[in-house]
């Protein structure tokens, strides 16, 4: 059953729906750029997506990036604590001559560690300094442990793909149903 949130602000207008099998993704933002690579995470992950989100005119795009990781982590954190997880995904994901190694634990406690640079400021007319801004809204919001290296970086466009083939890889894996409770405290998260 696919899990819903949805957040409007004075800046943004953002709705979100998670499905948690494969489907066809709809994805709508101001940002063909950031479309796409939230159409790549989808894709990995596995999940069908629905998300529209809308800002004022002519404001730059960093309250978009910043409200559709606070709802998309939203809707992960109402959805993943259903049953035990495996908890933990990690990957190295390779784009050409781009490496990134992302890993994730749905620890309770959220945060996001992002190492590395892109090659250009911007791609596709959007700022490649919102891509950590997106992750740190993400992983606070559904309380994930999220860590992420940009090991070698050939052009921003592949590195970015890199990084959100492989949040969708990780979070997949992490989210995967487990016969083991996730951690031994006997609390979780």
């Amino acid at each position: 059953m696919p899990v819903k949130y949805a957040r409007k602000t004075s800046e943004t207008e953002v709705s979100v729906s998670i499905g948690p099998s494969p489907g066809i993704s709809r994805i709508e933002t101001p940002s063909g750029f950031f479309s796409h690579m939230l159409e790549l995470l989808a894709h990995n992950s596995g999940w069908s997506l629905d998300l529209d989100a809308k800002g004022r005119e002519g404001e730059d795009l960093h309250h978009m990036a910043e409200d559709v990781g606070i709802a998309l982590g939203r809707a992960l954190l109402s959805w993943y604590p259903e049953s035990p997880r495996a908890r933990y995904g990690w990957c190295a994901m390779p784009m050409d001559g781009s490496l990134v190694l992302f890993s994730a634990d749905l620890s309770g406690r959220g945060g996001s560690y992002f190492k590395g640079s892109f090659p250009t400021s911007s791609c596709g007319g959007f700022d490649m300094e919102l891509i950590p801004e997106f992750f740190a809204a993400l992983a606070r919001e559904a309380r994930i442990t999220i860590h992420i290296r940009i090991i070698e970086a050939d052009n921003s466009h592949h590195t970015a793909e890199a990084v959100f083939k492989a949040a969708g890889r990780v979070l997949a894996q992490a989210m995967l149903p487990s016969q083991t409770e996730p951690s031994s405290k006997g609390i979780w998260p």
